[in-house]
């Protein structure tokens, strides 16, 4: 195939008379996916992945579709549809799939992910897995591409599944995330734990193991526990020693130790200690606020003695200004004293809002803007000084892409504020920054929700 002459052609062909080819997503001589749109109310956009017929692994693949289409867990991208059609005298298999919104490799690009990033990622795709090699299944082409992004939520790809077990069927040219043994062309879920230590390396580092001159990968220094460890145990060439998807949870999420009861009849000398002295304290601050209460309410009932308490009551105007000090309900505290100043809106000052002194856009690359489908938002809140420099940023609503949301926290940390004031004060503010994403355009909605 020219995959130069299809992405230009084939925009706009349609595939089984239902199936629009919209946008090209990207492509290789093994296989090739376009944007595409599923019809009836609500249209929904999908991915098309078009696979020549004389491709490697070709038949394999479309062998295991009709088991794919059944399949259902929330980490793995759904197979909506499959069959075979003829584009240009190119005879081809296609499935349909959800589409996502990013996937991993375009993230690494940009950064590598926080430890608590890896470990949510690790979470969601060794449950996938453990579901896929319950159905007698494997992965086979595990790697940060094929991990996305749909509504929130981390999905594997489901396009190019393999029976496990299975050979002779699906045999390929060797790539990085390879095990050795997938050279015999057999597929286990052995290698699909070599692929993932693989992609955790990379994630952690953005950039996949090199190979000592054993062929054994090499884990780098520096990468934290228990992450480097997991990356070991499934980088053994022999894939008898590689951990279980069971053994890597447990390291993952270690068991918490819960101190075993009292045996029968011992008396803890503790417990009734801590209970005691709880006890006691909140005793003791009944007793001083019924005290206080009760010495309130007769320091109000007492007539006072001193003439110039009685007039200063009686020079209360008829409507007087209200009190904002002034709290009805009785508390533990004594009253002020009566020749106090009261409080009056006339003693405050006058407060100025702030203004948006400079904006800054997230750079976003155009490979991640064409991902993007339709619309989508987050928000982040930004604290700003008294000199209208951004102090702190902190994201409220994060959207459905970490990665717009890590672009946009690297933006607001560097917008300008004319500063709000009080009393001709320049003072701290907080604003409330709503980015708004899409293909053609970004735009920010900002607002000043303090002073």
């Amino acid at each position: 195939m020219d995959i130069e002459t299809i992405r230009s052609e084939w925009v706009g062909r349609e595939i089984d008379g239902r199936f629009t080819l919209l946008q090209w997503i990207g492509g290789t001589q093994q296989g090739i996916v376009f944007l595409t749109e599923l019809r009836g109310p609500g249209s929904q956009k999908a991915a098309i992945k078009l696979i020549p017929f004389d491709a490697i692994g070709a038949e394999a693949h479309v062998a295991v579709w009709a088991t794919t289409s059944a399949l259902s867990h929330p980490h793995l991208m759904h197979l909506l549809h499959s069959g075979r059609c003829k584009i240009q005298a190119v005879a081809l298999f296609y499935a349909v799939t959800e589409l996502a919104e990013e996937n991993l490799s375009l993230i690494l690009a940009e950064r590598p992910l926080t430890p608590a990033e890896v470990k949510d990622m690790l979470d969601s795709i060794l449950d996938a897995l453990s579901y896929l090699h319950g159905q007698g299944l494997v992965h086979g082409h595990l790697k940060p591409s094929n991990i996305m992004a749909v509504d929130d939520q981390l999905r594997i790809s489901s396009d190019s599944l393999h029976v496990a077990g299975a050979s002779g069927g699906h045999h390929r040219l060797p790539r990085t995330y390879d095990a050795p043994e997938c050279a015999t062309g057999a597929a286990s879920p052995a290698a699909d734990l070599w692929s993932l230590g693989m992609t955790l390396v990379e994630a952690l580092t953005q950039h996949p193991p090199v190979l000592d001159s054993s062929g054994d990968p090499i884990v780098p220094e520096g990468i934290p526990q228990p992450f480097a460890d997991i990356a070991r145990e499934c980088l053994r060439s022999d894939p008898q020693r590689r951990r279980t998807i069971g053994d890597i949870k447990a390291r993952l999420n270690p068991p918490i130790s819960v101190p075993s009861p009292d045996p029968p009849g011992k008396i803890s000398k503790k417990a009734p200690f801590k209970l005691g002295k709880t006890v006691i304290i909140a005793a003791a601050l009944i007793v001083i606020a019924v005290v206080a209460g009760v010495e309130m309410r007769l320091h109000r009932a007492a007539p006072s003695s001193q003439t110039g308490e009685q007039s200063l009551s009686l020079a209360v105007p008829e409507n007087p200004a209200p009190n904002p000090s002034e709290d009805s309900t009785p508390t533990a505290t004594a009253p002020p004293a009566p020749t106090q100043t009261p409080f009056t809106p006339d003693s405050a000052g006058m407060t100025v809002k702030g203004a948006v002194a400079e904006r800054v856009l997230p750079d976003v690359p155009q490979e991640a803007t064409n991902t993007i489908h339709g619309k989508f938002e987050l928000s982040i809140r930004v604290t700003v000084g008294s000199d209208g420099v951004v102090s702190n940023a902190a994201l409220v609503s994060p959207g459905r892409s970490r990665y717009f949301a890590s672009l946009s926290l690297q933006a607001a940390r560097n917008w300008k504020f004319k500063p709000a004031q009080v009393n001709g004060q320049a003072v701290p503010s907080s604003w409330l920054l709503r980015f708004q994403f899409s293909q053609t355009a970004t735009e920010v909605t900002p607002v000043e929700v303090s002073p």
